[in-house]
């Protein structure tokens, strides 16, 4: 890996690498529509509210989903994480024990 690239990776490690942010972007990702805030909720049910509302929040900001009228929905840019989400999670299911 160049050195170039190093702040960038770091970077991405640690946005998705955010507790509850992978299994909120995965369900995002698993739908075909925008899903609301209590769908969300119920498909991750060990997430706290105020947890879900911080993380959605920020994959907000980093401009990973996006809101619109009162239903959250990945964008093209948080779209662009699945096929290395289904590689982290085949990975994990190989190499990890839960």
């Amino acid at each position: 890996m160049t050195p170039g690239c190093c702040p960038h990776y770091h970077e991405a490690i640690e946005l998705i690498g955010r507790r509850w942010t992978g299994a909120i972007l995965a369900v995002l990702l698993s739908e075909d529509r925008p899903l609301r805030f209590n769908e969300i909720a119920q498909a991750v049910p060990d997430l706290s509210d105020r947890l879900l509302t911080e993380r959605l929040k920020e994959l907000e900001e980093r401009g990973l989903v996006t809101k619109r009228d009162g239903a959250y929905a990945v964008t093209p840019m948080g779209r662009d994480l699945e096929p290395a989400l289904t590689q982290l999670q085949a990975w994990g299911q190989r190499w990890l024990t839960a």
